[in-house]
């Protein structure tokens, strides 16, 4: 298959709003790819290739895009790509940066103007095209002809979307349906949509367990005999960086199971240090003032018996009788005023806030669903737009990732982060209009639809927010997390904006 077609679908996709469409347009493109073409396809229009990052920065890619010229025709095939991604991916040790550019040279040399703009994106994380993991599995479906629960469920325990497409499209259903949980291999974590209020979550979910949000390390902890593997959230192994974690786990009074948690790190005096210093501590040791710990909260297998069907109430139950000393703090509940108490001792420990599960919800791996509800506070920060990226896919032509900053006492704005979240088609087209207004200067030139345009600071935006952490990258020291654009306040001016020791205020004690 030529790489051509894949490019083109992912434009096709950015230009496309129904679902259903998407997966039309995948679908199709699946059937047409060979047995051995199907598993990067689908990595490739996921932003997720089997051979995972590899490291290549925007300036890297810039020297070799200024030193190649498009080619006219369409030859690279999906093959190709495939095998440069992981040469690319091997490369360690000296010489590697320079093997490193012949490599990317070779890549982009074959390439046409609309499959460069793809690889641009794939290497840069930025494939802004709705083609998301939930989509590409209804394509897989519908190429295969088989029902979206069985893939769902087969991709939930299979561990990676790109592996059971290939087996769907090339076996028959039986091939699909075995694949099964399996401890010692990685499962798509369960993931939770949002709520406003637990007593909202509540009064949706009926009955529900409301537990404290931690903000860790999302760890998958499988143990069969004295084996044990760690897991995190994108099914990454590292069993040996948390020794803390496999110490516990081969503590338990069971041979085989596989639990669902946290790890984090707290302080001396037992309060949740910040998610970068966490992150940052694996593979560390504990001091003396520190220590990395395990929380779990859920219990998917126990003992030769796959729990992921059974209603949460009775895995939490099991769990408890496993890991009581382990496991995270909560209560079920179904009354507003109980689960509102959880959330302010979980706010009042130092965590996030709760997530608020149905009681008899099963483990649904891989999902974003409504069964499980996080409700976290939201904070709001009035900032001035210090510049604006050009956007690209669907915001292809509109000024899109605002540059945020908040004032500085001493004068001017000191920048504290990026956003494109939140931005209707309402939106990008006022502020592009808005902010062109504005500019001082342009990355590329006036003409140019790339780069970053600067602009003068006088628009404040209202950003909703999910907290901050230190960062080195800005010269406040902080950055935002999770910032999404609320409102533009044409009501109040730069001066009005919030300084950046409000910002700093919002950092955990």
């Amino acid at each position: 298959m030529r790489f051509a077609a894949v490019a083109t679908t992912s434009e096709q996709l950015a230009a496309t709003a129904a679902r259903s469409a998407k997966a039309d347009l995948l679908a199709a493109l699946l059937r047409a790819a060979g047995p051995d073409e199907v598993a990067p396809v689908v990595g490739f229009l996921v932003g997720d290739p089997r051979q995972g990052r590899t490291g290549i920065g925007w300036r890297t890619l810039q020297r070799v895009l200024d030193g190649v010229a498009p080619a006219g025709e369409a030859t690279l095939t999906v093959a190709d790509v495939d095998r440069a991604l992981t040469a690319l991916a091997g490369l360690s040790g000296p010489g590697s940066n320079g093997r490193r550019h012949d490599l990317l040279v070779a890549l982009f040399t074959p390439a046409t103007e609309v499959e460069a703009r793809f690889l641009v994106r794939l290497f840069g994380g930025d494939l802004r095209q709705g083609a998301l993991a939930g989509v590409m599995v209804d394509a897989v479906a519908r190429a295969s002809g088989l029902p979206a629960t069985v893939v769902r469920r087969a991709v939930m325990l299979g561990g990676r979307l790109d592996a059971v497409a290939a087996t769907a499209l090339a076996e028959a259903r039986a091939a699909v349906e075995a694949i099964g949980l399996t401890v010692g291999s990685a499962i798509q974590p369960m993931l939770a949509s949002t709520a406003a209020t637990v007593a909202e979550a509540v009064a949706e979910l009926g009955p529900a367990a409301v537990e404290w949000k931690l903000d860790g390390i999302r760890v998958q902890v499988h143990r069969d005999g004295d084996e044990v593997a760690v897991f995190t959230r994108n099914l990454n192994d590292i069993t040996d960086r948390v020794p803390q974690v496999t110490d516990v786990a081969r503590s338990l009074p069971a041979g085989s199971f596989v639990l669902d948690g946290e790890a984090l790190v707290l302080d001396a005096r037992g309060r949740p240090v910040l998610f970068q210093d966490t992150a940052s501590q694996l593979g560390v040791e504990d001091g003396p003032d520190t220590v990395l710990r395990p929380f779990f909260f859920d219990l998917l297998h126990l003992d030769g018996e796959d729990l992921i069907d059974r209603p949460l109430h009775e895995r939490r139950a099991r769990l408890a009788g496993l890991a009581a000393g382990w496991q995270v703090a909560g209560e079920v509940t179904s009354d507003p005023a109980a689960a509102a108490a959880v959330l302010a001792e979980a706010l009042a420990a130092g965590h996030e806030g709760v997530v608020v599960k149905g009681a008899d919800s099963r483990y649904e791996a891989g999902r974003r669903g409504k069964a499980w509800r996080k409700v976290k506070p939201v904070h709001t920060l009035d900032l001035v737009v210090l510049g604006i990226e050009w956007g690209s896919g669907r915001r292809t032509g509109w000024l899109s990732n605002l540059h945020l900053g908040a004032r500085d006492p001493d004068g001017g704005f000191v920048m504290v982060g990026k956003t494109f979240k939140g931005l209707t088609d309402d939106l990008l087209r006022w502020q592009t209009e808005r902010f062109l207004g504005l500019a001082t200067s342009f990355e590329h030139g006036p003409d140019a639809r790339h780069g970053t345009v600067t602009v003068r600071p006088e628009q404040v935006v209202e950003i909703a927010l999910d907290g901050v952490q230190r960062s080195t990258r800005y010269p406040g020291g902080v950055a935002l997390r999770f910032a999404r654009v609320v409102r533009y306040r044409d009501d109040k001016g730069p001066d009005d904006a919030d300084a950046i020791d409000a910002v700093r205020a919002l950092l955990p004690t």
